[in-house]
């Protein structure tokens, strides 16, 4: 199969949209994300995947620990800008969780402490032993096809 097709075919997952943050050195670095998930109850794991030449990658192998911020549908704009496609004209609200810097007003913040790191192909899977979790009360930002959606405008698609 082509590039294009596995493209297309891990496209139509839907996914939530994710921000991964840590720090190092006193300065804050985050990057979007959608490749996370849960791993285990008892103890408690998520896992995230980085590309091996994304400039997060050392940053999270340095600093042993990230934060995965799920966006809410009116954080778009902080998507683009993690992911390096629009500049963001308004400070970026950073909180703390457990010492992690997170995105403020997210769905969910989640911190992690890296306990294993595993190479797969041309990703690093970081296993984190979740330490933290704060949610709110928002509706999440949702990634189709290449676009942003949000639970809305599908309900509005499913009810015509």
């Amino acid at each position: 199969m082509d590039d294009r097709t596995f493209r297309n075919a891990m496209g139509s997952f839907a996914t939530g949209v994710t921000i991964i943050t840590t720090e190092l050195e006193k300065e804050t670095y985050g990057m979007t994300a959608n490749a996370f998930m849960s791993v285990s109850m008892n103890p408690k794991l998520a896992v995230i995947s980085i590309d091996n030449d994304a400039q997060m990658l050392q940053t999270v192998k340095e600093s042993r620990r990230y934060a995965v911020n799920i966006l809410s549908e009116d954080q778009q704009d902080l998507s683009m800008h993690f992911a390096g496609q629009k500049e963001t004209a308004r400070e970026i609200p950073f909180t703390t969780l457990q010492g992690i810097p997170v995105i403020d007003d997210a769905v969910a913040q989640i911190s992690c402490d890296v306990i294993a790191e595993h190479v797969e192909g041309d990703h690093t899977l970081f296993i984190g032993k979740i330490n933290g979790i704060q949610l709110k009360e928002h509706k999440p930002l949702i990634f189709y096809k290449g676009n942003y959606h949000s639970l809305e405008r599908q309900k509005e698609l499913v009810n015509n």
